[in-house]
């Protein structure tokens, strides 16, 4: 019989724990199997954006310039691509915001006392996200809270006016979004209104359609993603540095093992504080183990790593193999990403796939719904039926791979404020000042997916190449796993970094990639950028700062929108290895040329690692040349007389949300107790 992974070796994927695939060679058909036996490539009309099939006169396949090659209706090939593309930015921004509006109504209820178990961790913090609500934030907490609630959920269904974080960038970046008319209205509005554009026989100017996606991506990083990230951060606890270990060595033998897995911390939340009640141990040690191990996939295993330091077995492209382990007795999931095949894997083994959402669920799963009114009673449901799966495990099916990872993790906004000038002077002057001095190049941000379709391990080889050249490098989501499996996210890397950037690490105390978080939580990059113009001799705006975004293997929706918030916010991203819009060189060049001259970023496309580092690092010593940084300066010692005249430091409006208030909004420890 051929063996089912023949052509495996062409997928550098199937190569992370490919001694786990070949125990399970013949028993089921995995992804990377997939993509090896489908026979053909994807389709190049879909693939590149100019297959239409909004109505059923088609699909129409599109080629640009060829007459008789348009739409039926005559839609053009960037008509086609710029509607795509629109479609895409609704859908990621509809998931990242019903992510946040999840969390909003479990904040709600937990602050009405309509909810057990959880409460309020970050009393500084919600009085610093009251303030940008637009709520008195000196009101006693549990009366500012309530009304807090109230305003998170009219974000979402609010129809006229702007987003209140909106307020939170640069004026000069909220002025130049007036000017184009750009400014998010309410979420919910924003992605309707992008469908509707994009229906037949409605917007059919991929300019005007482009320039609309902007407005809807912004509803999503500074609207839905936003609130989510803050009122996870109030429930939960703000990240901190906490080291812990990646891969699939996580898993133990002896303990019952349970994934938690998708994008919503809620569950898992529960699940780590009930797996931890003595009578819960008890009842997994009668059946025979020690107790219960709780390991994180893909951004839910982000979330619970950020702030509780539990594990992460693995990435968006591990999940298949954590199960083929044999070790896992349940994968529990909420929401996103979660393949299909899941549960066809599960059945080659003793595991159980637990669905949590109404929303989500999953043809041959057992579904437990998770109330949020009573997180820790639904917590208990999900781990006794995972418990009464152990004595079902077969030994001989068992097969934990040794290889682990020590990571940090845990690199919140506030965190870095915090690193940088500790708790009475936290500040980004340190790595402004280092960023103009030259020790760090500039900033690059590796985000989004991994791809069972990228041979190449992009995350990893451009992390290194970056911090090589004194690049200060941030991840989140499934590439901050993948560069964690390779060690970046330890300070055991620090040799990897280039001479003066390793200098600033060494001096602070950090690993040369920073992890700050799951996808939403790029929302955090916005603010530590916002943070950066605030600070000082860096420009007045975000698209001045020397940085740099990317996904290197994108291949979610979810990719796209957090892409196009970026570039609508100032900071040019490198997407790869394919593009969305690339059937239509008129689409692409005007999200690469015109939104340059909009918005002062853009959309750039790279094939390899190579292509990669070459654009951003070109991109960042383009600003530091811009800034009149580029070049080194004579060292001045400033004496009494000189520093006076320098003035006070200016303190932004957003200056350190949680303990860090500038002065007109710092926290007293008497309003925090109230």
């Amino acid at each position: 019989m051929e063996p089912r992974l023949k052509a495996r070796q062409d997928c550098g994927k199937c190569l992370i724990n490919q001694d786990v695939y070949e125990r399970i060679k013949g028993k089921v058909l995995t992804a990377p199997e997939r993509v090896n036996k489908r026979g053909m490539k994807p389709c190049l009309f879909g693939k590149g954006g100019t297959c239409c099939n909004v109505c059923h006169m088609g699909p129409c396949q599109i080629i640009e310039g060829v007459e008789e090659m348009r739409g039926v209706c005559g839609a053009t090939a960037s008509t086609v691509a710029a509607r795509n593309f629109c479609r895409m930015v609704a859908a990621g921004t509809a998931t990242h915001s019903d992510h946040g509006r999840g969390i909003a109504e479990a904040f709600y209820s937990v602050v009405h006392n309509e909810a057990e178990d959880f409460e309020i961790k970050e009393k500084a913090k919600l009085r610093m996200v009251a303030h940008y609500l637009g709520l008195d934030r000196k009101k006693p907490i549990k009366e500012l809270a309530k009304e807090v609630a109230v305003k998170a959920l009219e974000e979402f269904g609010k129809q006229h006016g702007r987003l209140a974080f909106l307020s939170r960038a640069p004026e000069k970046r909220q002025e130049k979004w007036r000017e184009l008319g750009v400014e998010s209205r309410g979420v919910d509005r924003e992605v309707v209104e992008l469908i509707h554009r994009t229906t037949v026989g409605v917007d059919q100017d991929y300019r005007s359609l482009l320039k609309a996606s902007i407005r809807c991506a912004l509803a999503d990083g500074w609207g839905g993603s936003m609130l989510a990230t803050e009122l996870q951060d109030i429930l939960f606890g703000i990240p901190q540095p906490i080291k812990s270990v990646v891969n699939l060595g996580v898993l133990k033998e002896d303990m019952v093992n349970i994934t938690v897995h998708g994008h919503e911390p809620e569950v898992a939340e529960a699940l780590a504080i009930a797996a931890q009640l003595p009578e819960m141990i008890k009842e997994a040690q009668k059946v025979g183990a020690k107790g219960i191990n709780l390991a994180g996939i893909c951004c839910t295993g982000n979330e619970v790593l950020m702030r509780r330091g539990i594990p992460i077995a693995g990435s968006f492209v591990q999940q298949e193999i954590a199960l083929a382990t044999g070790a896992v007795e349940a994968m529990v999931v909420d929401v996103q990403c979660i393949m299909q095949n899941v549960t066809t894997v599960a059945e080659a083994y003793h595991t159980a796939i637990i669905t949590t959402s109404d929303k989500a669920k999953i043809e041959g799963a057992i579904h437990i719904a998770f109330d949020h009114h009573k997180p820790i009673e639904s917590a208990k449901n999900i781990l006794r039926e995972a418990i009464a799966r152990f004595p079902k495990r077969d030994k001989k099916d068992v097969y934990i791979p040794k290889k682990k990872m020590d990571v940090v993790a845990g690199f919140s906004h506030e965190t870095i404020l915090y690193m940088l000038g500790g708790r009475f002077r936290a500040s980004y002057k340190p790595l402004n000042e280092n960023i103009i001095n030259g020790r760090i190049l500039g900033v690059a941000a590796i985000i989004g997916c991994d791809n069972f379709r990228v041979k190449e391990k992009l995350h990893i080889e451009i992390a290194k190449e970056l911090i090589a050249n004194n690049v200060l490098v941030v991840v989140t989501g499934c590439a901050a796993s993948a560069i964690g499996r390779d060690g970046l996210l330890s300070p055991d890397a620090l040799d990897l970094a280039g001479e003066s950037y390793r200098e600033v690490l060494e001096a602070i105390g950090c690993p040369p990639v920073l992890h700050m978080g799951s996808c939403v939580d790029n929302s955090r990059i916005l603010i530590a950028l916002t943070e950066m113009v605030h600070t000082g001799g860096l420009g007045d705006d975000i698209d001045e700062l020397p940085v740099v975004g990317s996904a290197p293997e994108w291949m979610s929706e979810k990719a796209i929108a957090i892409g196009n918030y970026f570039v609508g916010s100032g900071t040019t991203v490198v997407f790869g290895p394919t593009f969305p819009t690339e059937n239509s060189k008129i689409a692409t060049n005007y999200l690469r040329e015109d939104f340059n001259q909009m918005f002062g970023a853009s959309w750039r496309i790279a094939r390899n690692a190579s292509e990669f580092v070459s654009i951003m690092i070109d991109h960042i010593r383009k600003k530091r040349e811009n800034l009149g940084i580029d070049k080194p300066k004579p060292r001045v010692l400033y004496d009494m007389a000189m520093r006076r005249a320098l003035g006070a430091p200016t303190i932004s409006p957003f200056h350190g949300l949680g303990c860090f208030g500038p002065t007109h909004l710092r926290v007293e420890p008497e309003e925090q107790t109230q």
